[in-house]
């Protein structure tokens, strides 16, 4: 089980309560999709993904983007069990999808990137201390079901 400090809990609800969902998770998304290309061989059925603008202007990009932060709103509603809110979600991953998991990794810190170019100077060292936390434990959370 993970230890949250107060601090913690308040950032990451306070970073979620700001964040603009259909902005930032169809970058965060997307700047994946970019930087790392070989991400895309899940996306397969999402159509043009041939290059960058082709990416950022997908709507099945954007919209996957969105359903991928409100998914974290369930870590964020429940940051005593992330493992256990996460279970049915690795298990498709892993057993129906066979998303490599270093990929949830790499898409975790396309999302510090955008979240921190959204927040701009309030996005400080222990704000973003407690935001990567928050993400590692998903990460592992929805990697689970791969151990």
């Amino acid at each position: 089980m993970v230890e949250w400090t107060d601090f913690e809990r308040a950032t990451i609800a306070d970073i979620f309560s700001k964040m603009n969902y259909e902005t930032v998770g169809p970058a965060a998304l997307s700047r994946c999709l970019v930087v790392y290309p070989w991400t895309q061989r899940y996306f397969g059925n999402f159509g043009n993904l041939y290059n960058a603008a082709a990416i950022m202007g997908n709507p099945m990009v954007a919209k996957h983007g969105t359903t991928i932060l409100h998914g974290l709103d369930r870590a964020v509603k429940n940051m005593d069990d992330i493992k256990g809110t996460y279970t049915e979600l690795s298990v498709l991953h892993s057993e129906k999808l066979h998303v490599d998991p270093d990929n949830f990794k790499l898409l975790a810190d396309c999302l510090t990137v955008v979240v921190a170019s959204q927040f701009g100077k309030a996005f400080t060292g222990e704000v973003q201390a407690a935001f990567q936390k928050f993400l590692s434990v998903v990460v592992s959370s929805l990697g689970r079901q791969y151990h």
